[in-house]
């Protein structure tokens, strides 16, 4: 099994690539983001840490916690962002290195996609094969936050940011996939990486 990491800034396609990768090859793809949120679910390891961190006022009607008051609590006291972070990544960390586990001891994966907004703040990039880059022209990103998102071009700008640059993700990252224009495009350069690993394996 390939191991893959998934990075890129916002609006670059990330989603988009996934999406075609996991349609189209025998890919498993896993989401930190999605994993953070199972981890905060009650019952789950992150739940009751998150909730005495910030108070049960972040809790909804549904006895889970609100993501609209976590972020408001956060946002109050930077100070917890550190705080929370140190709750949850290292348990998102250990439930994507038991996944990727799984999946390499059942043996019927060809390639695992691993998809966060930090892998490489968070040093992912030391446990997968390989990192790919998705790139895409900042103008197109922009364009895409607003018709997708309704975002403004000042929560683009400061979205944008906080996030690292061009330059950074490209000394990471071995494979650079282009999805500024066309998505037939995109795919293109998709299967003929794909294309490598394949013919390296049956090697």
């Amino acid at each position: 099994m390939i191991l893959i990491g998934i990075t890129g800034g916002v609006g670059s396609g990330k989603s988009e690539v996934l999406g075609y990768v996991q349609k189209e090859y025998n890919a498993h793809v896993l989401l930190a983001d999605e994993v953070a949120n199972k981890l905060k679910e009650p019952g789950m390891p992150c739940f009751a840490p998150v909730v005495e961190c910030l108070g049960k006022e972040i809790i909804g009607e549904d006895g889970e916690i609100d993501r609209v008051k976590m972020a408001s609590a956060i946002f109050s006291d930077p100070n917890k962002l550190e705080r929370i972070n140190a709750i949850i990544h290292p348990e998102v960390r250990r439930y994507i290195l038991q996944v990727i586990q799984e999946k390499r001891e059942d043996g019927e994966t060809d390639f695992f996609f691993l998809e966060a907004a930090l892998l490489i703040e968070e040093h992912y990039d030391e446990i997968v094969d390989e990192m790919w880059y998705i790139y895409a022209d900042e103008n197109v990103r922009r364009e895409r936050l607003k018709i997708s998102r309704n975002y403004s071009e000042e929560k683009i700008t400061s979205i944008m940011s906080r996030q690292m640059s061009e330059q950074k993700f490209r000394e990471f990252c071995s494979v650079v996939i282009d999805n500024s224009g066309d998505f037939e495009e995109t795919k293109k350069q998709i299967d003929e990486k794909m294309g490598v690993y394949l013919c390296r394996d049956q090697k």
